[in-house]
């Protein structure tokens, strides 16, 4: 357990920012690499769910995985989304993604297709193929409309670029059963910053967060806690954070991280279509909880 996970323990599902004729503006996100890298992130994947992979072309997220080796620190991993629902595209930007220098790979579920288990296998087999980099593989139901099986998780978590899970199906019980039957050293991390706690409780080793951007080393923080055997500790930070941590799930993601990252002044608050802005009700949460955690530049933590 104390052994350092293969991306670390704190991985950041970076946001991409936009200007405000819908470009990727990249003096944002050279902000965002001095930010995150201060702030207790071990790696980030770029141009996930977070970063609105799916609004981005493949030359543009080709562009950003690129942008992001050549900027972020040699310590910090990039990890690459470059994940689709049609195999052969899937393999081709993650040949393009290797070539780009990036450190691993991350790779969703096929959406929409649902393909069955020998798809699912058979799917990831050819991205791992396509790469000597490690790869991530990603279960996220609620996007995809369709889960990993646990046979498909298990048979290939003895592919021996295939390293770990993103797990965000919710299910501790599946999660649970990844971890006794996988493979090898393959890892899990948690793929929701509520339960990550619990995720770890049951032999997870770390998490792709979201509120990274905003309380990256409190989460550190919480996790070495665990690691270490401080329970206590770990679940004082856990219930501290639990707050920003649904406040950043009011509505669709990434629509609060980003305006959050806007009211500190990080990017603009910027989207593409079918991404809109956050309306004032869920600016006021994430203002009452940003504020309760002093993320406010100059103004103590709890003031008015």
């Amino acid at each position: 357990m104390n052994q350092e996970p293969i991306f670390g323990r704190i991985v950041t599902a970076v946001v991409t920012p936009f200007d405000s004729r819908g470009n990727i503006d990249y003096v944002s996100a050279k902000y965002l690499v001095g930010h995150l890298a201060d702030n207790g992130s071990d790696a980030v994947v770029v141009a996930g769910t977070t970063g609105e992979g799916a609004a981005l072309s493949e030359e543009e997220r080709i562009e950003l995985f690129t942008f992001w080796r050549e900027n972020a620190p040699e310590k910090m991993k990039v990890i690459a989304n470059t994940g689709t629902n049609v195999t052969k595209d899937s393999v081709a930007l993650t040949e393009a993604a290797t070539k780009a220098g990036v450190d691993g790979v991350m790779a969703v579920m096929p959406y929409y297709n649902k393909p069955n288990q020998e798809g699912q296998v058979r799917h990831f087999r050819m991205v791992a193929n396509a790469t000597d980099k490690p790869v991530l593989l990603y279960n996220v139901p609620s996007r995809t409309g369709g889960s990993l099986t646990l046979e498909a998780v298990y048979e290939l978590s003895g592919v021996s670029n295939i390293a770990a899970v993103k797990e965000a199906s919710g299910n501790l019980d599946f999660v649970s059963s990844i971890v006794k039957n996988a493979q090898g050293d393959f890892a899990v991390y948690s793929g929701d910053d509520s339960l990550t706690l619990p995720i770890l409780s049951v032999g997870g080793v770390g998490v792709v967060s979201v509120a990274s951007h905003l309380v990256g080393k409190q989460l550190g923080d919480m996790v070495r806690a665990y690691v270490s055997g401080d329970v206590i500790h770990a679940r004082d930070i856990h219930l501290k954070l639990l707050g920003i941590f649904k406040a950043l799930f009011t509505t669709t993601n990434p629509i609060p991280v980003k305006t959050a990252l806007s009211l500190m002044g990080l990017i603009s608050e910027q989207f593409r279509l079918p991404m809109t802005r956050a309306d004032e009700s869920v600016k006021q949460q994430l203002i009452g909880v940003m504020n309760e955690l002093g993320l406010f530049p100059g103004i103590p933590a709890g003031s008015a």
